[in-house]
């Protein structure tokens, strides 16, 4: 198993591409390199067929009570180091941010404040 793991380690650093189903459950970390949450979906534009957002979400109890923060994919830089996404930001940073919560079919629905805009100052 352990050499399955290395040659699949080995082909990603190999391709420029990656499946959105290997990018869900990535690990996001701060500014400080602490995992603050996981990537649950990438929002993709249905006509330009570009990420727009990654939904990140943390906190609940196995996914129970858990937060969806949409933040622009641009803000997103993948660190080999930490195998995972990381932000210039801080936890409090996103913590404070306008969240979004997961219905039963997994959807994102928006909070009173509109989450995807929150962001646009740092892009």
């Amino acid at each position: 198993m352990t050499d399955t793991v290395a040659i699949d380690d080995v082909a990603d650093l190999e391709h420029r591409m990656i499946s959105s189903n290997r990018i869900e459950g990535t690990p996001v970390f701060d500014r400080y390199a602490r995992k603050i949450g996981s990537i649950h979906s990438l929002m993709i534009g249905k006509e330009s067929g570009q990420v727009a957002y990654a939904v990140l979400t943390f906190g609940g109890f196995l996914g129970v009570g858990s937060r969806a923060y949409p933040l622009p994919w641009s803000m997103l830089t993948y660190s080999r180091e930490h195998r995972g996404y990381c932000l210039d930001l801080r936890y409090e940073d996103i913590e404070q941010a306008p969240y979004m919560t997961l219905d039963q079919a997994d959807r994102p629905h928006t909070s009173e404040e509109p989450a995807y805009r929150h962001w646009d100052e740092y892009i």
